[in-house]
């Protein structure tokens, strides 16, 4: 390693009102080093920093995987990590016990089957009192260094530890991009955040002003400890503390260093309120003008995207359509709420170009109307109901728009899409253009794929919406898995009983999911999954999941 140096930056305490707790803080900001010999010193160096501890200090804040400080080769993550974390939690452990300080030390938790990103908390006397798991891993995490991201699926509140009267939350690295959760942090009036990061590729302007964000917003002291990347470095590092007026009362960029800064915990930062209103905080402020549908879904609204969807799935077919009317949103919320991973539902183009959601091309089996869908414009379609051929107790359902499933639904579980054409036809590129302008709208992109058998369609579909799957539906007299090849297709729909299992088998040699419709009972259901089949459709969602123990 080069040139190692000691910087201690003792900011002066802000203007403390009378009976306030100043806390003084430290960060320990290492060199992420590029070799096993870098990573050794580095290493040493943090050791000999904590040891440098005294107890002037409250807190004491080491980087994200400061047990792993640097690259790590292809497979040794894990292992480099239990070489060098043992020793490192027992010297924070005791520097806390020494310096009677509580210290925040990012580390990978080996105690668990699968290892976690972690931040470990040691209270004053030494002892172990909190771990807080990072909540947004980046792709390499869980697909190159083997950390779980399970828990990162289920819902949780903010983390945040009450220590002596003061509110701490916590972020590390990749969460201080999800600007949407200080938000959620913000309700619960945190008084100081400690963010173990490493953040190696961004510029020490980018750094400055998301830490200040992060403070602003959030009415907290932010206490942030990232990595150097070398002392000639304009990228990454940045350790800092940072006022909730967003000013940064001490930074290191580079160095290779510790940075001190002392501030009252429970100062906060109060704002006018819009022009002539009583000052709040900024996080009660906006929380006023919320509105619906002005920002990406989140929370509970988001479910895994297709890339990340279980493998072997169920897709209710036309929504729970055995207990509501089928491609209704009885049927289809039904299904999303009792945990439905994926459903299917049918559109078409109406004689005045809306897109709604029905099966068949003639109105008559599920509505009280006649004629055909496309031949009537979506004001004619409102005049029929398409409830009460079910039961009763959906008289009066009207027909449904595909941007009111959207409006509902998006991002709640995965829309297998079938798009629906006359025989000889395709749609016209507007309707192509506004099936794709309402997905975007919502945000749906990365929760849907398209099916349909037309090769014409799925020629427009490939050309105007390459990122978006699509999916070969069957079509009499020819070959599915030639078609979807030939269509850039990524998955197949079967028909049963129109496939054997060498179909099944040519689809996964040839790298395509398969799909088919359809299982309706516990029996036919394990069948399909015990060939192999990835997702199967299915009208009787509730009795398949249950006996099947999927989604």
């Amino acid at each position: 390693m080069k040139r190692l140096l000691f910087l201690a930056l003792l900011i002066p305490a802000l203007a403390l009102p009378a009976g306030a707790a100043p806390m003084k803080a430290r960060v320990i900001q290492q060199y992420f080093a590029q070799d096993d010999k870098g990573r050794v010193e580095s290493f040493q160096w943090t050791i000999r920093e904590l040891d440098k501890c005294d107890p002037s200090l409250d807190i004491i804040v080491l980087p994200e995987f400061a047990d792993v400080p640097g690259k790590s080769q292809a497979g040794e993550f894990i292992k480099n990590a239990r070489e060098y974390g043992p020793a490192l939690q027992k010297r924070c452990a005791e520097t806390a016990r020494r310096c009677r300080s509580y210290v925040f030390c990012g580390v990978v938790d080996t105690s668990l089957d699968v290892p976690r990103n972690a931040i470990f908390i040691y209270d004053r006397n030494g002892e172990l009192i909190g771990k807080y798991y990072k909540q947004h891993l980046t792709r390499g995490e869980w697909t190159r260094n083997g950390l779980d991201k399970s828990y990162t699926e289920e819902w949780s509140e903010p983390y945040i530890l009450d220590l002596e009267g003061v509110r701490f939350a916590f972020l590390t690295c990749y969460d201080f991009y999800f600007y949407e959760n200080f938000a959620n942090i913000a309700r619960w009036k945190p008084d100081v955040i400690i963010g173990c990061s490493h953040q190696r590729s961004d510029t020490f302007r980018a750094l400055d002003i998301i830490n200040s964000f992060c403070a602003y917003n959030t009415g907290a002291y932010l206490v942030r400890c990232s990595v150097s990347m070398g002392l000639d470095s304009e990228l990454g590092g940045c350790s800092c503390v940072v006022a909730p007026t967003g000013e940064i009362l001490g930074t290191l960029r580079s160095e290779i260093a510790t940075l001190d800064v002392t501030f009252d915990p429970k100062e906060k930062y109060l704002k006018p309120a819009g022009y002539g209103n009583p000052p709040s905080l900024h996080s009660e402020y906006i929380e006023i003008g919320r509105r619906p549908w002005k920002y990406r879904p989140g929370g509970s609204a988001i479910v895994p995207p297709f890339e990340e969807a279980p493998a072997k799935r169920l897709c209710a077919h036309r929504g729970f359509s055995a207990v509501a009317p089928e491609n209704s949103l009885a049927a289809l919320g039904t299904a999303v709420s009792l945990g439905a991973a994926e459903v299917e539902f049918d559109l078409w183009c109406t004689k005045d170009g809306e897109l709604v959601s029905i099966h068949d091309a003639s109105l008559d089996r599920v509505s009280d109307g006649s004629g055909f869908v496309y031949d009537k414009t979506y004001e004619e379609l409102l005049q029929y109901d398409f409830g009460s051929k079910t039961s009763e107790h959906f008289r009066g359902l009207r027909i449904l728009r595909f941007d009111e499933i959207l409006s509902k639904l998006s991002c709640h579980t995965i829309m297998n899409i079938h798009l629906k054409t006359r025989k000889g036809t395709t749609w016209e590129d507007g309707m192509v253009r506004k099936l794709l302008d309402q997905i975007f709208a919502y945000d749906a992109q990365d929760h849907v794929y398209f099916m349909t058998e037309n090769r014409e369609l799925q020629a427009k579909l490939a050309k105007a919406a390459p990122d978006i799957p699509r999916c070969m539906g069957y079509a009499s007299g020819r070959d599915i898995v030639d078609d979807a090849l030939a269509c850039g297709c990524r998955m197949v729909q079967l028909f049963k009983p129109h496939f054997d299992q060498s179909v099944i088998d040519r689809a996964h040699a040839a790298g395509l999911r398969v799909n088919v419709y359809w299982a309706d009972t516990p029996e036919d259901a394990k069948t399909f999954f015990d060939m192999g089949v990835d997702t199967i459709l299915t009208n009787e969602y509730q009795i398949v999941s249950s006996a099947t123990g999927c989604k």
